[in-house]
Parts: C-alpha cells; sequence; structure tokens
C-alpha cells in the first residue's frame, strides 16, 4: 500500500512538473522540405528558424516563455506532410505550425489547420493557401498573382507578344500556371504553347525541341520551385535556343544559378528585395532588417540567404511580435496577426487584414536578373 501511493505521488509530482514546464515554453512546430528535391526551399527555412529561436531565447524569449521549436522534415511529401501536421497539432499540441516549404503540401494541411484551430503561417506562395480564405492559415511569400503580373508588365516594356509557359507538375506549378493563364489576356500577350513537366525530371530537352517548333515563341515563363529550373536553361542554351527565360520567384535561390552555370546569365524573375538587399537606398524602410538577417544568416551558416530563408523569418518574427502585443492566447494571436499593419518583413511591408491572409501587394516584388553568376536588379 505504502509503495503503492509513493508511486502515485511520484507520477503526479512528474505530471505537474511537465505541466510546469510546458506552461513555460511556447511549442512552435515546423513542417519543412529539409531533405529532397524542395531541400533548397526547406534547409535554408530550418536554419533560419533554429536561428532565430536561439537568438529569442537567449534573451529571454517572449514575456518570459521560451520558444520550443519541433522541426519535421516532410522531404517535399504531402502525405508525410498530413501526417507531421495531425501529430504537430493532436500529439504534441503545438501553439503554431510554420511551413509547409511548398504549395502542395500546404494546400493537403490547410483543412487539417482549420479543423484544429491551430494557427498556420505557410511558407508557400500559391494563392490558394489564402484564396479562399481561411480563419487560421495565412502565409508568408508574396501572391504567385503579383508574380505574374511584374513578369508581365517586363514583357510589355520588351514588346514581347507570344510566350510558352511550362511548369512543374506539383502545386505551386500549377497554381502558377493557372493564374498566368488567367492573366496573360489582360497584357495582351499569347500563350502559343503550354507544357507541364514532371518536377521529377531530370532532362527537358525534348520539352525544348517541343517549344521550338512553335516558331512564333519570343519568350519562355518556367514556373516551378524544383532543380528543373536548372535543368530547362541549360537544356534551352545547349539547343541554342536563346529566347529570353523567364522564372517565377520561385527562383530566388543562388544555388540554383550554380546548378546552371553559364546558361543561367540573363535569367529575370521577380522577387523580394532580400536578394539585392546591399544596393537599397539606406532610406529603405526594410533596408536595416534586410541586412541584419543577410549578415546573421551568412556568418552562422556560411552560405548566402535565399528569398525562402527570408520567409521563414518573416513568420516566426511575425508570430512573435502578435505574442508580444497579447500573449500567448492562441485566439488573440490569430486577432493580432490578422490586424497586424506595417511590418517590416524580408519579403516586403506586410499589411494584414480580415480579407487578406498574405498582407502583401504588388509593390513586394523587384525585377531581378543573373549577371556574372549573382542576382541584380533588372535594367532593360
Amino acid at each position: 500500500m505504502k509503495k503503492t501511493v509513493i508511486a502515485i505521488v511520484t507520477l503526479a509530482a512528474l505530471t505537474l512538473s511537465v505541466v510546469m514546464a510546458s506552461a513555460q515554453t511556447i511549442k512552435v512546430g515546423a513542417i519543412l522540405a529539409v531533405t529532397g528535391g524542395a531541400s533548397f526551399l526547406g534547409l535554408p527555412e530550418e536554419r533560419t528558424l533554429r536561428m532565430l529561436v536561439d537568438e529569442i531565447n537567449a534573451q529571454g524569449g517572449i514575456k518570459g516563455k521560451k520558444l520550443e521549436l519541433i522541426v519535421r522534415d516532410s522531404g517535399g511529401s504531402p502525405e508525410r506532410a498530413v501526417s507531421f501536421a495531425r501529430q504537430l497539432i493532436e500529439e504534441q499540441r503545438v501553439f503554431a505550425i510554420i511551413g509547409p516549404s511548398t504549395s502542395g503540401e500546404t494546400m493537403r494541411i490547410k483543412q487539417i489547420a482549420e479543423e484544429g484551430k491551430t494557427i498556420m503561417l505557410s511558407l508557400a506562395a500559391a494563392e490558394a493557401i489564402v484564396n479562399p480564405l481561411a480563419r487560421y492559415v495565412f502565409k508568408t511569400p508574396q501572391n504567385d498573382r503579383f508574380a505574374a503580373q511584374r513578369i508581365f508588365m517586363t514583357m510589355n516594356d520588351l514588346g514581347i507578344k507570344r510566350i510558352a509557359v511550362v511548369s512543374g507538375n506539383d502545386g505551386f506549378g500549377q497554381a502558377g500556371r493557372g493564374q498566368l493563364e488567367q492573366i496573360a489576356p489582360d497584357y495582351g500577350l499569347e500563350i502559343v504553347a503550354n507544357e507541364v513537366y514532371d518536377s521529377r525530371a531530370t532532362d527537358l530537352s525534348a520539352l525544348v525541341a517541343k517549344l521550338r517548333s512553335h516558331n512564333q515563341i519570343e519568350a519562355v515563363i518556367n514556373w516551378s520551385v524544383v532543380p528543373a529550373q536548372a535543368i530547362l536553361v541549360r537544356n534551352m542554351r545547349q539547343a541554342g535556343w536563346e529566347v529570353p527565360l523567364f522564372q517565377s520567384h520561385g527562383f530566388g535561390n543562388i544555388r540554383y544559378v550554380e546548378v546552371a552555370g553559364a546558361a543561367a546569365e540573363g535569367i529575370i524573375f521577380p522577387a523580394g528585395r532580400l536578394l539585392i538587399a546591399d544596393v537599397l537606398e539606406e532610406s529603405h524602410p526594410q533596408k536595416e532588417i534586410l541586412v541584419k538577417y543577410q549578415n546573421d544568416y551568412e556568418s552562422k551558416f556560411n552560405e548566402p540567404a535565399s528569398t525562402f530563408g527570408g520567409h521563414a523569418y518573416d513568420a516566426l518574427m511575425i508570430l512573435a511580435r502578435a505574442i508580444e502585443e497579447v500573449g500567448a492566447d492562441r485566439e488573440k494571436v490569430r486577432d493580432a496577426i490578422e490586424n497586424m499593419r506595417d511590418f517590416v518583413g524580408t519579403g516586403g511591408i506586410f499589411n494584414f487584414s480580415p480579407t487578406d491572409h498574405n498582407g502583401l501587394d504588388l509593390n513586394a516584388f523587384e525585377m531581378l536578373t543573373v549577371k556574372d553568376g549573382q542576382f541584380v536588379k533588372y535594367d532593360r
């Protein structure tokens, strides 16, 4: 009997200590493509989150509460993302989820976050993530619709009229393809070829040959976030096809340029200002935060900062600011994010609202190009 009482008391004490420890921390889940074909997205996102959590905790946390980061590597798989989302919400009982890295994964767990009443700050770009609106779902990358508009505006400036659209068969690729098809007529552009390729492709020379048979094509737009971005341009240049190539904002990692090599020269794409932080005017409202993040990341990991790590930076800092404002109450934090104004992030200046869970507009983008193996501001 005495042993039973002792066991019960011990168990109660352990349970109490776990509850007390939990009360002093805020669990943040992250579903990221740290490995696999989308690791160009997920790895800098993971590194950014760990860096920021360490920094925040070293400064005492948020209102005295430390952040506990729980990262799950989806490898870019929607099925694994679904499993991890349920685990984080139902078993780990996280306060919020950052990620996933890709649009396909995000669309698969959007409803899971809603049903679990768990804040999700996606790091993927497809506009369908936040349109139609979901109460608990937000995203930090700029909308693909605005990226398409910036590309078409540049094409208008160049006098381009007839184009080819190619896209990966993943969620991001197909969402972007839909935006391009819908918006092109508004800019007087004719899509004369429209092709989809396997996101796992390692050679696109047959696709390039097919496109070249349309002798009216004046430029190509590729919409994807997979390594095939580099493969396409290599195959185009190997075939001697020198028409302008426009990439989506999914091209914002210098490693794509490194893989493509000399073939990447002249690629044009929309991106946030992180990639050209060093040339921004000192008075630009994003300058200070961009330079600090860039310096912190590059000094810690000895690799260039990317657009995608920037998306993770924005997500965690938006969440942290909301908790700082209203405390660790999930519903109040959700409301604080939805009504957050003038938040200066790496992706732009965020102004969320009850009808806009992205908070960015067309002005969040600059048009960039590749010159001498580096990203520079595009200047016709």
